[in-house]
């Protein structure tokens, strides 16, 4: 599916360089791809990290898989085949994301360690960062959530080649992070990526910018005094 069929087309270069909307937007335009099993958390974890990055004035925008098949990919099913197209075209989204400046969150199971490299690779071929995090829940944390019934599907054998039962997840060998969200809450989780961010040049914190404080808030473990406004939610 990803033979190349165009011809006669020429790249047109903008009169815009990327080092000036990152200036505008204070931030380096960049993708945080999450990958894990099924309900493992990682859109709650993107919506979470995409939420605290606009408050904070950051641009941001998560392309979740459930979301992007109602649309461009929708006429993509689960095939092997179409999950490498699904990929590659969330790719190929994510890098022009990217490349306007934007921090740009892809929330999909993306289960096969090529797949994902070969999204990493067309970052690094435009000079644009790529960072893997790894959404590490167990399988058993996972089947518990199940919001949409479909482990119980799978286990009963009324869905086929479901990740995680009948379908390998390949986990990720040197991920840029690996977050647990069987152990901590999505604000804490989004403290860690946030905090990462910053000790990368992936944000602008200067001060006028309140998201150092921001991260200690929600990196705070709630107590009887706790004050930081984040456990009061």
């Amino acid at each position: 599916m990803t033979n190349i069929k165009a011809t006669n087309i020429t790249w047109h270069s903008t009169h815009v360089a990327r080092k000036d909307r990152e200036r505008l937007l204070r931030q380096q335009g960049c993708t945080i791809w999450f990958t894990g099993l099924p309900s493992s958390g990682k859109s709650t974890t993107a919506f979470t990290l995409e939420h605290e990055l606009i408050s904070l004035g950051y641009l941001a925008y998560v392309l979740d898989g459930d979301n992007v098949r109602h649309g461009l990919n929708r006429n993509l099913g689960f095939s092997a085949e179409d999950r490498e197209e699904n990929i590659r075209r969330i790719g190929e989204v994510a890098k022009l994301f990217a490349d306007a400046g934007l921090i740009t969150m892809t929330s999909f199971i993306s289960p096969y360690r090529r797949e994902r490299e070969l999204a990493r690779e067309l970052h690094r071929a435009a000079g644009l960062r790529f960072v893997e995090v790894f959404v590490d829940t167990p399988v058993e944390v996972c089947e518990e959530r199940d919001p949409k019934g479909l482990y119980q599907k799978a286990r009963r054998g009324e869905l086929k080649g479901f990740t995680g039962i009948d379908d390998p997840y390949e986990p990720p060998l040197a991920p840029e992070l690996v977050v647990k969200t069987a152990e901590h809450s999505p604000q804490l989780v989004s403290a860690q990526i946030l905090s990462f961010m910053v000790k990368n040049g992936l944000l602008v914190v200067d001060e006028k910018n309140s998201c150092i404080d921001r991260i200690n808030a929600l990196s705070c473990q709630p107590t009887a005094t706790c004050d930081c406004g984040v456990h009061a939610r």
